[in-house]
């Protein structure tokens, strides 16, 4: 995280802490993602988590929806390399 924030100069200074801080926001939004994700898949009777349920279930929540509201989140995975 911290050669990530120097390299891409998004501020002058650093706290030793702005990493860290960085990471657990990062940490908690993908839980909160997934938890929810889990919700609509039980909803829906799945058993995996899709990119469908993961974009439902970011529309649904309120907050989520604002911060996502210009992403897409592709409704085609990769294939094997």
């Amino acid at each position: 995280m911290e050669r990530v924030l120097w390299e891409g100069h998004y501020a002058r200074r650093l706290s030793d802490n702005a990493p860290v801080y960085l990471a657990a926001v990062i940490q908690y939004l993908t839980a909160k993602i997934l938890e929810l994700a889990v919700n609509e898949a039980q909803k829906y009777g799945e058993r995996r988590i899709t990119p469908r349920l993961l974009d439902m279930a970011v529309r649904k929540d309120g907050l989520l929806s604002i911060l996502f509201h210009a992403i897409t989140i592709s409704q085609v995975a990769p294939g094997p390399n």
